[in-house]
């Protein structure tokens, strides 16, 4: 089913067919938050002015605390209200939610109409502007996974997210009648997407005991990262909806497979708004490996691999984050690249137009704003400064000892994002400081807290 227009909505609520609208938007964390309204306030009020949210909404921890130490939003500056515009070009009717429109948002200033900078939204379309002033279109697609339980969110919660019951007692790689046992939830994803106007391409089940990868197709920056934050939203709104759950962190048990978001960037030719071309394909030029590498490509890659460990936040925003990365897990620990190797940081995939990097470092609890925002930054400042690609890692990465590793916790990340002058130089100072103060907000609240394993480990024994 196609996206609805602007006036395709209107008429809809006209005839009673949508009676609420949701105006949402990204959060720090990748949620969606914002405002329910009836379909006739919607017509006679929000549509043309939006809704006004606290602007703490993008300046909030996961469990909705007013953080100190950020510059745009505090108590010292009084918490005041943002505008949230509707972006027409996002409506999307959610079958699972009846009589229900989506609509996303864009943040702006109620006093001086700018946009809000820091938003998620915002700062991945400020890469995008800075790519198409270089004429250039970043073209995105990711795979995000998830883990299926057959208890619900209520029973998870009422037990102290102990005791979870996977959906297969297996590990569900590829198979069909595992995945068939699922398909009761994951088909109604899939489903529920499709009516939504998001291309669905496949589902399968992956190497984890009730994992399931989805993915949609591939598009341009903004539009992919809209597509997954809908995708999350009806994933745990199905399941949940189901009597079922499911979960995006990255390692939500030490003995199970990682979930990823694996993110496959490309850069295309842009000509008057319209996009002519990659920037990637070099025809039936070789580099040795079957694979050609035009100087686009190099110069990307070459920015990918300089900026990744700085730019670590993004790809793992979350303590839990770096329990993904253990060596023969299927995340990687190297940061480096290589012609189709899953040890690698970086994976060259594709021929021709369909030539582009697969970033393997993000998890599936990234914001995709900003993990997608990072990919074309970095990408951008090694096309800026022309930098040189090193040669293509062959073999074990897990193994290799001369590669630079990515980060192995959140605090040793923000070190790294706070020092950057990469990450100052592609995205300001203002966003800088606001993702930081979140990194070292989250790392500081965990090391507040006595965990489950400490008691068992030291109670006794201390």
């Amino acid at each position: 089913m196609s996206q609805p227009t602007r006036d395709e909505l209107f008429a809809a609520i006209e005839r009673g067919d949508i009676d609420t609208v949701v105006m949402a938007f990204p959060d720090l964390q990748g949620r969606l938050v914002g405002k329910r309204t009836s379909g006739r306030f919607f017509l006679d009020h929000v549509a043309e002015h939006g809704t006004e949210n606290c602007d703490y909404l993008v300046a909030t921890d996961f469990d909705d605390v007013a953080v100190p130490g950020f510059g745009f939003a505090s108590y010292e500056l009084g918490y005041g209200d943002m505008l949230a515009r509707a972006d027409f070009t996002t409506v999307r009717v959610t079958p699972w939610v009846p009589k229900t429109a989506l609509v996303l948002c864009d943040l702006f200033s109620v006093t001086s109409g700018d946009p809000i900078r820091v938003a998620p939204r915002q700062v991945l379309r400020d890469q995008v502007s800075a790519s198409q002033s270089m004429n250039l279109e970043p073209m995105i697609g990711s795979e995000i996974e998830f883990y299926l339980f057959h208890d619900s969110y209520e029973h998870i919660h009422a037990q102290g997210y102990r005791n979870l019951t996977p959906h297969s007692p297996f590990m569900e790689d590829y198979q069909i009648v595992q995945t068939t046992r699922d398909e009761y939830v994951v088909g109604e994803i899939r489903r529920g997407l499709v009516a939504a106007g998001i291309p669905v391409e496949f589902s399968k089940g992956e190497a984890g005991r009730g994992q399931h990868e989805l993915n949609l197709a591939y598009t341009r920056a903004l539009e992919m990262a809209d597509r997954n934050v809908v995708y999350k939203t009806a994933a745990k709104e199905i399941a949940g909806a189901l009597g079922r759950s499911v979960t995006f962190m990255a390692k939500y048990d030490f003995g199970e497979t990682g979930s990823s978001c694996h993110v496959h960037s490309s850069l295309w030719h842009l000509s008057e708004g319209a996009v002519r071309g990659s920037a990637f394909d070099a025809g039936h030029a070789t580099n040795g490996h079957g694979t050609a590498l035009t100087d686009h490509f190099r110069m990307y890659l070459a920015g990918q691999l300089a900026a990744s460990r700085d730019f670590s936040i993004l790809w793992g925003p979350t303590v839990n984050s770096y329990k993904r990365f253990q060596p023969g897990s299927w995340a990687p620990t190297a940061v480096a690249w290589g012609i189709d190797n899953r040890t690698l940081g970086y994976r060259v995939v594709g021929h021709g137009a369909s030539t582009r990097v697969e970033c393997r470092i993000p998890g599936a609890d990234a914001n995709s704003y900003l993990a997608f925002a990072g990919t074309i930054a970095a990408g951008l400042y090694g096309i800026r400064n022309r930098l040189s690609l090193s040669d293509a890692y062959d073999g074990n990465g897990y193994e290799a000892t001369d590669l630079p590793r990515i980060p192995a916790t959140l605090a040793e990340a923000a070190d790294l994002w706070e020092r950057s002058d990469i990450a100052r130089e592609c995205f300001g100072d203002d966003v800088h400081q606001h993702l930081l103060t979140m990194a070292r907000h989250e790392w500081s609240v965990f090391n507040g807290t006595v965990t489950d394993w400490e008691r068992v480990r030291y109670f006794d024994r201390a």
